[in-house]
């Protein structure tokens, strides 16, 4: 019985599942249709907007890879779809971030004062007090007076921070939760201190070489080719490390295979300043003859010489989108240019000038004034009448540098260190295939192959990356005359055409047998002619006899 019940259920479910495959009943389909009505809906209520939400137009231009470019129909249909097909894919990919925008987690914005307060007199303290507990532990100072002043940098995911001080003090930590990684003394001065590709790498400027350590004060490489060395630059996406000495030579180091890629005599004297172009990484050197002069590391010559002060330049600073460089001197002006036209934006006169600056992910500048730190926003669009914030750490800052996706300004002093909060510095949110603050060791060692198999090579550098899509056809018509009157003939023109003569057949044998030498085809020809010419010799004589030659009869063909 059991048996017989379980065949029967057996059955059953098998009838429903074949009765589900098949679809539903026609009057099934016809009570839910009476159910939903004829939209199709559950309250049978028409959708007053149907599709898909619209989206401004300037928010999905700002998720687009630059702009279109108009090229000429191509010739290949199938060249013409895939085009178009990879055109549709970035729309789609830019409309699908556009939408998404919304789901993030956090919004930028600014300190903003009460009427008739000015947010300069905003001190830290009452930051902190305002702010949550997270973000008030982020103000701290650091008291190191033995072996200051410090220069820092950060990681590109603003996790981790690196401090060097002139008297040979080197230390690393994760500045969020204050674990030490590493400190060490190389008993040498320190000029500069630069992260390379992750964290777990480092570079040392000290007085007499270049010198490469890991997160665990472990010396891996002294490289002697880089002596005097001022300051570091790195390059994330070149792997590029750019090195600017005393004697002023601008070197390039590639940290993926360890060997140098160009030496540069930049003839400028003493290169104390120094800056990259984060969107284009052309390097920006000031001399003390008032020029900033542009580099390229596959170009013996500056790509462009800017006379920027009157006098000897003391800091350098580009924006991440690589529109705007900010430049202070001796005269005690601070300049904004436009790096697309290479002019003056905007001119501030400092009351002691500007030792160090640094901008932000999102355009803040910030301005060393002697042993004030001032921070000033909206620049480029607007002329600031007043700073943004000013904080007075305990001694005149020695660097500046900027957490990226915090709002957290960095300055090294002779006493040490200090964390300033500078609300609207940072990126709200964070890229986590690109820079992910909170990576595992995994994660991290994916990434790192990832980026060396995405490595751009050095020798597309230049001022203009948009250029590197572009096809230079006016050049490719003049090589192309050129090497037709080298040849005297055009080695890509094509032939006239002639149809062969093909046979019946595509037997390969038979084609063999057919092709033979010419030689052997006259010794055959003139054997067949001989022959023909003996058998007609001899019908000729047998004419000319007296009898006749008898008659064959029927049986004869059988005779041996």
């Amino acid at each position: 019985m059991a048996a017989a019940a379980a065949a029967a259920n057996g059955g059953s479910s098998r009838a429903l599942h074949r009765r589900q495959r098949a679809g539903p009943s026609p009057a099934a389909s016809a009570s839910h249709g009476g159910e939903r009505g004829d939209t199709g809906s559950v309250s049978g209520r028409k959708d007053p907007f149907p599709g898909p939400a619209p989206l401004p137009r300037p928010r999905v231009k700002r998720f687009l890879r630059g702009t279109k470019e108009k090229a000429p129909r191509a010739k290949s249909q199938r060249l013409r779809w895939h085009l178009k097909l990879s055109g549709q894919r970035e729309e789609a990919a830019a409309a699908r971030a556009a939408r998404l925008d919304l789901l993030l987690p956090e919004e930028p914005g600014f300190l903003e004062a009460d009427p008739g307060e000015d947010t300069c007199t905003v001190t830290q303290g009452d930051i902190a007090e305002a702010v949550d507990i997270a973000s008030a532990a982020k103000h701290f100072d650091l008291r190191l007076e033995q072996f200051g002043p410090y220069r820092l940098d950060y990681t590109r995911n603003g996790r981790h921070l690196l401090l060097g001080g002139r008297r040979g003090h080197v230390a690393a930590m994760d500045w969020q939760t204050k674990a030490l990684m590493c400190e060490i003394n190389v008993m040498e001065t320190v000029t500069d201190v630069a992260w390379l590709h992750t964290e777990t790498l480092l570079a040392v400027a000290q007085r007499r070489w270049l010198h490469v350590y890991d997160n665990q004060g472990l010396e891996l490489n002294c490289l002697k080719s880089f002596p005097g060395v001022l300051q570091l630059q790195f390059l994330p996406y070149h792997f590029l490390l750019a090195t600017a000495n005393d004697k002023g030579f601008l070197q390039y180091l590639d940290i993926s295979v360890g060997k140098e890629v160009a030496a540069l005599c930049t003839r400028g004297g003493r290169l104390a300043v120094m800056a990259q172009n984060p969107a284009n990484a052309i390097i920006h050197l000031g001399h003390s003859n008032g020029t900033v002069t542009l580099w390229s590391p596959t170009v013996s010559e500056p790509l462009v010489r800017m006379l920027c002060h009157r006098g000897a330049l003391r800091a350098l600073a580009v924006d991440p989108t690589g529109t705007y460089m900010a430049s202070a001197g001796l005269d005690r002006k601070l300049r904004l240019f436009d790096l697309r036209t290479y002019r003056v934006l905007q001119e501030l006169v400092l009351p002691q000038g500007a030792g160090h600056l640094a901008f932000s992910q999102r355009g803040v500048l910030a301005a060393a004034c002697g042993d004030l730190v001032q921070v000033y926003k909206g620049v480029g669009k607007e002329v600031p009448p007043q700073p943004y914030l000013c904080h007075r750490p305990p001694r005149p800052p020695h660097g500046l540098r900027f957490c990226p996706f915090e709002d957290v300004l960095g300055a090294g002093h002779g006493h040490g260190f200090t964390s300033i909060l500078v609300p609207g510095a940072g990126e709200a949110n964070f890229d986590a295939l690109e820079n992910n603050p909170y990576r595992s060791r995994r994660q991290r060692q994916e990434w790192e192959v990832k980026a060396l198999l995405e490595k751009v090579p050095a020798e597309l550098i230049t001022l203009d990356p948009t250029q590197l899509g572009h096809v230079d056809t006016a050049s490719l018509q003049q090589k192309r005359e050129e090497r037709i009157q080298r040849l005297g003939f055009d080695p890509q023109a094509k032939a006239k055409f002639k149809p062969r003569r093909r046979a019946k057949g595509n037997n390969l044998l038979h084609r063999k047998r057919k092709v033979a030498h010419e030689e052997q085809r006259a010794v055959i020809r003139q054997s067949v002619e001989q022959r023909e010419q003996e058998k007609k010799g001899k019908k000729k004589e047998r004419r000319k006899g007296d009898s006749p030659p008898p008659k064959r009869g029927a049986l004869d063909r059988f005779k041996k």
